[in-house]
């Protein structure tokens, strides 16, 4: 004898295998997207991979420089070839004290006769000097737009911090460079 009542289980179960099979495709593809931001986050908080750290102004203010200890800083500017811009620094290396907080200047002009906005994506060189390198204000943080043959100076306000010098793997590190690449915002 068939048990009139198996069909209605089994149709039970298969809406309920299709429905976990749908939520878990959602929440995979939820986490897909959430996944470049969250590890850019995780980047700026570790220094992973050369992305320098975001610091505020409160952990900056208890940063002190480390007398004697100098570093060089390398700023480097380029752009994608969608962004008709001339970018660059507005000096090619500064000297700095670890520890101390220093800021410099880069130069933006629009080349075209249209507004573009771009948006830098930046790095630092060697990588294991990231998590050493603490930027508070930086124009790479938004978006930046530049009307038609427009030019800017736009600040970027760093330190590195002092704990580089008991990092054996840097010993010796004479040179930072901090590179920068703008791309057209879309």
């Amino acid at each position: 004898m068939t048990n009139p009542a198996a069909p209605i289980h089994a149709a039970q179960r298969n809406r309920r295998v299709a429905a976990l099979a749908l939520a878990m495709g959602c929440a995979m593809l939820a986490l897909g997207y959430a996944a470049v931001p969250l590890y850019r986050l995780f980047c700026q908080k570790t220094g992973f991979g050369g992305t320098p750290r975001r610091a505020t102004e409160a952990q900056a203010a208890g940063v002190r420089a480390v007398a004697g200890q100098m570093i060089s800083v390398r700023f480097d500017a380029n752009t994608d070839a969608n962004v008709k811009w001339i970018f660059r620094p507005a000096q090619t290396t500064m000297n700095v004290a670890v520890g101390q907080r220093s800021l410099a200047y880069f130069e933006a002009e629009n080349l075209t006769g249209e507004t573009i906005t771009g948006q830098a994506s930046y790095n630092i060189s060697p990588d294991e000097a990231a998590r050493y390198f603490n930027k508070i204000q930086c124009f790479c943080f938004s978006r930046q737009t530049l009307a038609p043959h427009q030019k800017v100076r736009m600040p970027v306000v760093f330190f590195v911090d002092p704990r580089v010098v008991d990092d054996k793997d840097l010993a010796g590190l004479q040179q930072i460079t901090l590179s920068y690449t703008f791309h057209r915002a879309v």
